[in-house]
């Protein structure tokens, strides 16, 4: 797989992206697929509320019909997109629940959270029974493989688990989510041409392109949201290619941004348990940022050019 291959497969999922979401918006308006907004969040957003929600759906397709339509889908690429697949299908699930009950409550947290731990541990067993590294798991900076033993299956399926959860975190702004893991799957595309791994630079540049073409109608003002459809699907894939690639410590570098929305909420969970103090004027993160001032729009801007600098830190790093 060379950089040609890789930007012919942006393009593709991009238009097929695009194209999709531009079609299922009507639909999910008349399907009333609202996005119900928490009462406890900015007022600025309440505005929001009834925005179709599920666009994930878009992402999905485009990237799963470009994976399937390129000459290098092997069973590694096949696994990545059943987890892919798999985490959308449980944030499609807690989105139709949302809709049906029409509130901003859908899953039960320990229904989600053993869900995912099942479907990361099926990828890390599978990964480690196939892998030439087995449980080995590259550590960057060092540049160095270590042997997790049996460690290694507990560890990566909670590389992904946190993954999922941190990316379901930060899709709380127009573009946000979407940007951010355009950039993030962009960089590991560009990882994969490095080395020599076509099932990863091909779902990753499918993604990339998926989340392109997705953010021309979520970008501010959204006339779309991806619901915990696309967000849990976006960690997922993104955690599942990373694995696949013997990249997992890769993640928290160069997605440093998903790592400080979830650390947000944990600090400012623990913090007023503890303390009946808070951190931070509201979390995750981003609407910190907001109540400190800033617009949504630069918001989502500053945390886009976080996040092209920790992928830039990242290649320099590999």
């Amino acid at each position: 797989m060379g950089y040609l291959q890789i930007g012919i497969l942006i393009v593709m999922s991009f238009l097929i992206s695009a194209t999709l979401t531009y079609i299922a918006i009507p639909i999910l308006q008349n399907l009333k697929a609202g996005q119900n907004i928490r009462e406890e969040g900015p007022k600025s957003h309440q505005v929001k509320a009834g925005t179709p929600s599920m666009g994930g759906l878009a992402i999905i397709a485009a990237t799963i019909i470009t994976c399937l339509t390129s000459r290098d889908f092997s069973k590694d690429m096949g696994v990545i997109l059943v987890a892919f697949f798999l985490f959308g299908l449980l944030g499609f699930l807690d989105d139709y629940l949302k809709v049906a009950k029409r509130q901003n409550l859908g899953l039960r947290a320990w229904q989600k959270l053993v869900l995912q731990i099942i479907i990361a541990g099926a990828v890390a067993a599978y990964q480690a029974s196939v892998s030439i590294y087995s449980t080995s798991v590259f550590i960057p900076i060092i540049n160095q493989y270590w042997d997790f033993g049996i460690f290694y299956i507990p560890f990566v399926a909670f590389v992904v688990v946190a993954m999922v959860n941190s990316v379901n975190l930060t899709d709380g702004l127009d573009g946000l989510a979407s940007g951010v893991t355009s950039l993030v799957a962009l960089f590991f595309a560009i990882v994969a041409v490095m080395y020599g791994m076509n099932a990863g630079g091909a779902f990753n540049s499918a993604l990339t392109g998926a989340c392109m073409g997705f953010l021309m109608f979520n970008k501010n003002p959204a006339k779309v949201f991806m619901g915990d459809t696309g967000s849990l699907a976006l960690g997922g894939g993104l955690a599942a290619a990373a694995i696949i690639m013997n990249m997992e410590l890769m993640l928290p570098i160069v997605g440093l941004i998903y790592v400080l929305e979830a650390l947000s909420v944990l600090i400012q969970v623990v913090s007023f348990k503890t303390t009946g103090k808070r951190v931070f004027k509201m979390a995750p993160l981003h609407h910190h940022f907001e109540l400190c001032g800033l617009k949504e729009t630069q918001v989502v801007g500053l945390f886009w050019l976080f996040t092209l600098i920790c992928c830039v830190v990242g290649l320099v790093i590999l």
